[in-house]
């Protein structure tokens, strides 16, 4: 009985020890996401999905290595909330050397549980441009707007115990500072030049999320990075407002080509696809309607040149038209990258135009030219009486023989013109030359 108890005792002894041995090797994962870009809805999603999932694989921390420009306000608030109310650690990393953590990028990285930055970067610029999609821009809204957006950041800042005061400034101010600048103002907590020294660096930190307090151990432990799937990738470039502006205007062409010539079905298909495509960008982003709306009525206006003869005034119309609505497509942000490019916008417009142009300039050649073939084409064709003519006879026109009528009398062998034309009877006259 006594040695049995030796033996129970001896193995949990064991079993107690090699958990702290152990505890080095079994340390969580840590995941590292990479934001290169504008933020936007599909930024968004990836970025929350990160944070999910990190949340149920239980990691040790979430690592967003970010260089942004900015993007819109909505998308940045989805992040930030879901940063904010995260039960896994969030670490902002704005890398690499060069890069920056613009716009939008400040609230993120003023959301994070802890803020560093590589060497040679920035933060700042926070202004805000457009809110909420609004088209407001009298001086009451902006003020409402700006605001609005100080008050945001600050309460993020104080809740992350970081300058609030700064914070503020770069929404009201659109103050921008270095690294160096961001630390001793404590904007971000640490500067390191590289991933491996940013998890030295952190390991062993205390940091607070919603669930409670947790302590950093990033020694030894696994990185796992999470790059964004082949779908996430195509519809992230898709919808950049350029690009989707391209494949709205690449859509239109590929039905106009398809109704123009039905049956040719390869228009129509690649139309379409492109057409899907722009309005699944298109919601994704602030959409002016009146944009659209003159984009539109350009299209119109093209269409109305090929039916009526205005001598280029619809066609001019149209391609103002044109490139005011792209122009005008996006809500203003504070980022040209959210915007339709105007060399862009200008090249569609005139290319549009030119064509409809050219539509119509052959459509008016085609109306003027002498019919060829069918009754038509008969008028003003010359032939020769083979029986004389005196009100009733016939005649010989390409090789065919005719019934003919004429005013006057034409004699066998005379030569005539065909004036004109009723069912399968021609009415002739003399023809004078020789």
């Amino acid at each position: 009985m006594f040695p049995r108890k030796i033996l129970l005792i001896f193995i949990a002894s064991i079993v107690f020890l090699a958990s702290f041995s152990l505890h080095p090797v079994l340390a969580s994962d840590i995941h590292v996401i990479t934001v290169n870009g504008d933020v936007n809805p599909v930024l968004a999603r990836y970025i929350i999905r990160s944070i999910e999932r990190a949340e149920e694989e239980n990691a040790e921390c979430l690592i967003i290595e970010m260089d942004t420009p900015g993007g819109l306000v909505a998308s940045t608030q989805d992040i930030v909330k879901k940063m904010l109310g995260a039960d896994v650690p969030v670490i902002v990393y704005v890398s690499p050397s060069g890069g920056g953590a613009v716009s939008a990028g400040v609230f993120i990285t003023m959301a994070s549980h802890i803020a560093i930055m590589a060497e040679g970067t920035n933060i700042g610029a926070a202004h805000p441009v457009g809110i909420g999609g609004s088209q407001d821009t009298s001086k009451v809204m902006t003020e409402k707007t700006t605001n609005w957006a100080a008050a945001w950041m600050r309460s993020i800042a104080e809740k992350r115990n970081r300058n609030a005061d700064w914070a503020e400034r770069a929404v009201r101010e659109s103050v921008s500072i270095t690294e160096d600048e961001a630390l001793k103002k404590n904007v971000v907590e640490y500067i390191c030049p590289s991933l491996g020294n940013v998890l030295e660096t952190i390991d062993g930190k205390e940091v607070e999320v919603a669930s409670g307090s947790v302590t950093l151990q990033t020694r030894n432990a696994g990185i796992r990075r999470f790059d964004m799937t082949w779908r996430d990738k195509i519809l992230y470039k898709i919808s950049n407002p350029t690009i989707a502006y391209i494949l709205l205007m690449l859509g239109i062409y590929g039905i106009f080509f398809e109704l123009s010539n039905p049956g040719a079905i390869l228009p129509g298909v690649v139309g379409g696809i492109f057409l899907i495509l722009a309005f699944f960008a298109l919601q994704q982003l602030p959409v002016r309607a009146a944009g659209l709306l003159l984009i539109l009525f350009a299209l119109v206006l093209f269409l109305l040149e090929i039916k009526v003869t205005s001598y280029g005034i619809l066609t001019i119309g149209g391609i103002v038209a044109m490139l005011m609505g792209s122009l005008m497509l996006f809500q203003e942000t504070s980022m040209p990258s959210m915007r339709v490019d105007w060399r862009v916008a200008l090249a569609a417009a005139v290319t549009t135009g030119l064509f409809f142009f050219f539509a119509m300039g052959m459509a008016l050649k085609t109306k003027l030219t002498k019919p060829t073939t069918g009754p038509e084409g008969l008028i003003g064709e010359k032939g020769v009486a083979i029986s004389e003519i005196a009100l009733e006879g016939e005649v010989a026109l390409h090789g065919e023989i005719w019934k003919a009528v004429s005013d006057q009398v034409i004699n066998i062998g005379e030569k005539i013109i065909v004036t004109k034309v009723d069912g399968l009877e021609l009415k002739v006259k003399k023809r004078m030359d020789t």
